[in-house]
């Protein structure tokens, strides 16, 4: 093994993450009440990437992986300017290094904790208007109604001058974070009419700016000044949000159907009222209009295409036509088929909408069961768990949604009742494993680099950028469940393990040698080709402990691929907060796919380390820093990413290949394949 790999080989062998301790997988069984949905999908993220905590072997202590090789902590300097350290590096490399942020001089630096005090959460709110040494923008923490209407004032342009765009993305990516989106509409909707004079009601408006928790005379008089704007102004402005919000949303708002298709209703029919006094609003009437055909709810047909479509999830029944098909992204009304299993490893095939919870989906299972011949006995009252290849469960609870994307790359479901819990077992395909040569063999590395670049794009793209906020800020509490995010996930870590499995069940060491080439030139085109994604999970899969202790493969590796590799490992390398992968992705142009559990923990520590509120103000800087890291990732994706391939069948084969990845993920069961291959005394 070269000596380059030892410290990922540590870094890979971390246990605990500050994303699992509020639940998730302990102790092999979960706490039966199932713990909550965002436990379950954090604790997926550290299934994929152990980025977050490591376990020092000297203290034992969880200590942050943010800069072991350097002094200082990495630090963004903060609102005030004071150089208190309120977030991390962000995702584009900024703040990166030693950590000597531009704001930080002669200030005290603190290292931001995940359960930050009280302290360090009043010193990330804004106490000046220009946003300090943080570049954020210019409006100061205040409540949520209040933030919505200095987003108007600076639509009308009476205030921010050139801030104002900024200003309106940041508070239309971060909203749900502090507004709920019926919140919002009914500000929109009270600011449209209660405006609609031009001032004439401004006693009105003033009353409900009191009712909603203003901030203080002095703004009121502010407001009270620019209460006689023009009162068209200001309802172009209203529509200008609602626009924003209409467009950004889009996918949600279809996805609720009737029930977010009252907004525009609403909407429009407020603008058509005020025509007559205001004619120059004929081109957004119109607009509001064709919105409400948009979100409209669809016809019987496209009701019924979208019935027929099997939306084929990684590992839960899929189909080889469907997988070969391009990805579309994920809706919660989608259906699909799933194997929800006994304890007697029998199952029953149900056909459920993506997003429907447990209770509906153990209804499903009750009704199979009742008119399966292989039940004789009714069941009774069941519970749906989740049983990982290497036997840990986790309870799911009736009212959790969205299950299906939250499983692990080996994980099934079980149905049982509670007493039959602790004798789940997982299925004996998911324990024992057959040597034998692997089709890799007869593919080559520039083809299967190919599909999966193109594959992870597909995924990539299918993600909504709304999606890493909620992943993060809400869990289970979103009304926009992350489902594809989830599943670009769930491929990095099945990425991981497909590595580690074809290696480990190749018996032929020169054979296995060649597979170590085949996967360290795949990693090169993948990162050649901007796929980071595919790029560091084919790195970390090649320093999984199972195949980084396979000593005689190793020397056996050609001298120029053994410097590559290590060229590829200080790219992994955690120290000093990522700066290896932070340099590497800050020099790159779009199109790009970057290493997504990366941007997940950046976003993670911004939310951990200070607060959202403080007291009803709302810590609009913090809501700035989130924006930008959502604009980095729309960024990566503003131009389109150009692969020619072939259309023979050997690239339809490696193709299905490449997206119906064969794996083992029980680590356990990888190491005894490695020790049977390489005994510990050779």
């Amino acid at each position: 093994m070269p000596a380059g790999m030892k410290p990922l080989e540590k870094f890979l062998k971390k246990q605990t993450t500050a994303l699992t301790r509020a639940g998730g997988f302990v102790g092999g069984v979960a706490d039966k009440a199932g713990g909550t949905g965002a436990s379950r999908r954090r604790a997926s993220l550290s299934r994929v990437v152990p980025f977050f905590r490591e376990t020092s072997p000297e203290s034992g202590q969880a200590r942050e992986v943010f800069s072991p090789d350097s002094e200082d902590p990495p630090s963004w300097p903060s609102a005030t300017g004071t150089g208190v350290v309120t977030a991390p590096s962000s995702a584009n490399g900024s703040g990166s290094g030693s950590g000597s942020g531009s704001g930080s001089g002669g200030g005290d630096v603190r290292s931001p904790s995940l359960s930050s005090d009280e302290q360090s959460s009043e010193a990330s709110l804004i106490t000046d208007g220009g946003g300090g040494g943080g570049g954020g923008t210019p409006v100061h923490a205040d409540t949520p109604e209040n933030l919505t209407l200095a987003v108007l004032d600076s639509v009308v342009g009476k205030r921010f001058g050139h801030c104002k765009e900024t200003l309106l993305d940041d508070f239309m990516l971060t909203h749900p974070i502090f507004l709920a989106a019926d919140r919002l509409q009914q500000v929109l909707l009270q600011q449209f009419s209660l405006e609609g004079d031009g001032g004439g009601k401004k006693g009105e408006a003033e009353g409900w700016r009191r009712e909603g928790g203003g901030r203080g005379r002095g703004e009121e008089r502010d407001r009270e000044m620019e209460g006689a704007m023009d009162g068209a102004e200001r309802k172009q402005a209203v529509l200008t949000v609602a626009f924003r919000y209409l467009d950004t949303y889009r996918e949600l708002l279809q996805e609720e159907g009737e029930r977010s298709n009252s907004f525009p209703k609403e909407l429009y029919m407020c603008a058509v009222q005020e025509l007559a006094q205001y004619p120059e609003l004929v081109e957004d009437v119109l607009k509001l209009q064709r919105w409400t055909e948009i979100l409209h709810c669809p016809s019987d047909e496209e009701k019924e295409s979208r019935k027929k479509q099997v939306r084929p999830l990684f590992r839960h029944f899929r189909r080889i036509d469907a997988c070969l098909q391009p990805r579309e992204a994920f809706r919660g009304s989608d259906e699909i088929f799933c194997r929800v299993y006994t304890p007697d490893h029998s199952y029953v095939t149900i056909r459920s909408r993506l997003s429907c919870r447990v209770g509906e989906i153990l209804a499903l299972v009750k009704e199979k069961l009742q008119y399966s011949e292989d039940q004789p006995v009714l069941p009774g009252n069941l519970i749906l768990v989740a049983v990982t290849s290497a036997g840990e469960k986790a309870v799911f609870r009736p009212s959790d949604e969205a299950v299906f994307t939250t499983l692990g790359v080996n994980t099934h479901l079980f149905a049982c009742e509670p007493s039959e819990l602790d004798s789940l077992l997982p299925l004996p395909e998911e324990i024992h494993w057959t040597p034998g040569d692997s089709k890799l063999h007869d593919m080559s590395a520039e083809e299967v680099a190919n599909q999966l670049v193109v594959f992870d794009w597909e995924l990539f793209s299918c993600v909504h950028e709304v999606e890493f906020v909620c992943y993060v800020f809400h869990g289970e509490q979103s009304c926009w469940r992350p489902l594809n995010l989830e599943l670009v996930l769930q491929r990095c870590s099945e990425v991981q393990h497909w590595v580690a499995t074809e290696i480990l069940q190749c018996q032929s060491l020169p054979k296995r040698i060649q597979l170590l080439r085949k996967f360290i030139k795949i990693a090169a085109l993948c990162k050649q080709q901007q796929d980071l994604l595919s790029f560091l999970a084919v790195v970390l899969g090649l320093d999984n402990p199972a195949v980084s202790r396979l000593r005689l493969t190793w020397e056996g590796l050609p001298g120029k691929f053994r410097k590559q590799f290590q060229q590829f490992e200080s790219i992994a390398d955690p120290s000093r907060n990522h700066k290896s992968y932070r340099d590497l992705i800050t020099s790159l142009r779009p199109p790009l796919i970057p290493f997504t559990p990366l941007l997940l923990k950046d976003l993670t520590f911004l939310h951990e380390s200070c607060k959202t509120f403080h007291g009803e103000l709302v810590n609009f800087e913090k809501m700035h820093k989130v924006a930008e890291m959502v604009r980095n990732i729309r960024r990566y994706r503003s131009s389109q990413l150009a692969i020619d391939t072939e259309m023979s069948p050997s690239h339809l084969q490696t193709k299905a290949y490449v997206r119906q990845l064969q794996v083992i993920d029980n680590q356990n069961l990888l190491f005894d394949m490695s020790c049977k291959l390489e005994p510990k005394d050779t």
